[in-house]
């Protein structure tokens, strides 16, 4: 059973919302998500682009700015190396593009999930010399390839790494010691030595802050005001697609990048809009977190990611559609074994002692390489549980994992990396690759050094508010508009209401997965709320009750050009 409890976090909220032009039930809200200063509050609700962070507070920017014009002069041949997931396909094109308008002679090379794996690896870079390519950037990969870079040198060839992931250490005592690779410049906000103010930003922004520094040095960025609008694009996509917290310059940048997107003119983004039934709508995160970054990320997975990164940089609308079309039954075929490879992994969860460990990890040898992440993703959210779900690749085991909150992922693989031939990733998730008479001792080894408790691992329902469904007006509605876009880091608000008793029950959508219900509320007032969870657990629930404690969101329901509020219910008890 899941602990409730209200977030009782003090503060002045009249007088909050007296100076910020708000209700106090939305200056509690924002609160809530421990924002607290006068200057964060104006920040959260009003920030604009302005107020991003200069970029050559970056460790390494100038240097790498520096050795990018050199080579706009030069005409030397760059090649841009990204990785095969959103945020990687979304920095290769920031940096082609911007690097391309600004005259470079540039190119760029996804790596192919299953021949290259992730990120730069020793054929990538012969590849790239023997066609005479004496630059490497690289882009949300890089900062744990040593060797590869070091391989580079020997080579001729200069690299530059811009990342967003941990930096390999090593531990001597209670230091950490780490290991940055041997580039000519090393761009990653989470080096221990830089001093940029924010460290959650994703591969793609380290990337359009790459650009953004180089048209400052050249005295261009007022005139390519409209290049930086279309990558900013890619890099709220990034953001959101890379699961970044929305928080900080991400919110800023995110909520900018949407508009945009929403009008955007490249032919790509245009024809995955109309592929997905999105064309002219308003689009939320939620758009690209599930349906059109899916999508996206479906090339790497079950074909080339290049694909992907070629639909962004077409310029022909009818091609732009085929592939965009081909992406969207890439993804429909992608959902279907994801399906399979789910239920496989809990029937070994349910019918193996896996289920009592704190830490699963579930080994499917025939399973899609590609697939693992989301399938532990999906474990992730069942059990409440950290979750690696490794398969048989053609040399060796890979395995992507999902964490939760109070489980560093990152730093707990690290404490047995001799088991693993390549590894990566960051708190919340992480990937590796190791040989398959490991898989048991690696299993063995998280549980055994794993600390979290049982309240670490129980499910726990976070209400910001006990609000009366009353409260919920045209206006309120409106209201809550301001603490959009939601997401990772922003969570949409949680209210709560009890004693609601359903009084009827109506079963929509193609799936039957969609329950609309007329509700009273213990002022013996009407309401309509809509579920979107698990249909025939609830009915069997409430209909043994005689009323419920439910948590729910409010929101608009538009239909055949009329406006309603409809109660959207989360969970209940």
């Amino acid at each position: 059973m899941a602990q409730w409890f209200i977030t009782a976090k003090r503060a002045d909220f009249e007088k909050i919302a007296e100076k910020f032009g708000i209700s106090p039930v939305l200056a509690r809200l924002i609160r809530n998500r421990d924002v607290i200063e006068e200057d964060e509050i104006r920040k959260y609700l009003y920030g604009d682009m302005e107020e991003l962070y200069d970029p050559f507070l970056m460790q390494d920017m100038e240097k790498a700015v520096e050795l990018l014009i050199t080579r706009l002069e030069t005409k030397e041949k760059i090649r841009v190396i990204g990785d095969y997931d959103i945020d990687g396909i979304c920095a290769a094109y920031v940096l082609v593009s911007g690097l391309k308008a600004l005259g470079a002679n540039v190119d760029a090379a996804i790596p192919h999930r299953v021949k290259d794996g992730y990120g730069l690896n020793e054929s990538l870079i012969l590849e790239a010399a023997e066609a005479g390519v004496q630059m490497i950037v690289t882009c949300d990969n890089g900062i744990a390839a040593a060797q590869q870079v070091a391989y580079g040198n020997s080579l001729g060839v200069t690299t530059i790494v811009t990342d967003h992931h941990e930096v390999p250490f090593v531990c001597e005592g209670e230091t950490k010691k780490y290991n940055l690779p041997p580039a000519a410049a090393v761009v990653d906000p989470k080096r221990e030595d830089c001093n940029y103010p924010f460290k959650g930003i994703c591969g793609a922004v380290v990337a359009y802050k790459l650009i953004e520094a180089m048209l400052i040095k050249l005295g261009k960025k007022e005139e390519h005001r409209e290049l930086m609008e279309e990558l900013l694009q890619f890099a709220a996509f990034a953001t959101i697609g890379d699961v970044m917290e929305l928080q900080d310059e991400n919110r800023i940048l995110v909520k900018k990048g949407l508009s945009l997107l929403e009008k955007t003119k490249n032919t790509g983004l245009k024809a995955l809009l109309l592929a997905t039934g999105l064309e002219g709508k308003k689009i939320s995160p939620y758009h690209i977190g599930f349906i059109m970054g899916p999508c996206m990320n479906a090339t790497g997975r079950l074909d080339t990611a290049a694909r992907a990164l070629e639909l962004l940089r077409e310029t022909n609308y009818e091609k732009a559609i085929q592939t965009a079309n081909d992406l969207k039954e890439l993804n429909d075929a992608r959902k279907e074994l994801t399906v399979k490879g789910v239920e496989q992994a809990m029937e070994q969860i349910e019918t193996t002692t896996l289920k009592e460990e704190r830490v699963l990890v579930v080994f499917l040898p025939d399973c899609h390489e590609s697939l693992a992440g989301i399938i532990a993703g999906r474990v992730r959210e069942k059990y409440g549980k950290p979750t690696f779900v490794l398969t048989r690749g053609e040399e060796e085991v890979k395995g992507s994992g999902r964490s939760i909150e109070e489980y560093n992922m990152y730093e707990e693989i690290s404490a047995c990396k001799e088991l693993f031939t390549k590894f990566g990733g960051h708190k919340m998730a992480a990937g590796l690759s190791m040989k398959e008479e490991n898989v048991e001792i690696f299993r063995k080894r998280l549980n055994e050094m794993c600390t979290l408790t049982e309240e670490d691992l129980e499910e726990k329902v976070r209400i910001d508010i006990a609000l009366p469904l009353s409260h919920v007006t045209k206006e309120f509605v409106e209201e809550l508009e301001k603490l959009e876009p939601f997401g990772v880091g922003n969570n949409k608000p949680v209210f709560a209401q009890k004693d609601i008793v359903v009084l009827s029950e109506q079963i929509l959508g193609k799936n039957k997965n969609v329950g609309k219900y007329k509700i009273r509320d213990c002022y013996g007032d009407v309401y309509e709320m809509m579920y979107f969870g698990d249909i025939q657990a609830f009915g069997e629930y409430y209909r043994q009750r005689e009323s419920i404690f439910i948590t729910y969101y409010p929101s608009f329901n538009e239909y055949m050009g009329k406006k309603s509020i409809q109660i959207v219910m989360q969970n209940y008890k």
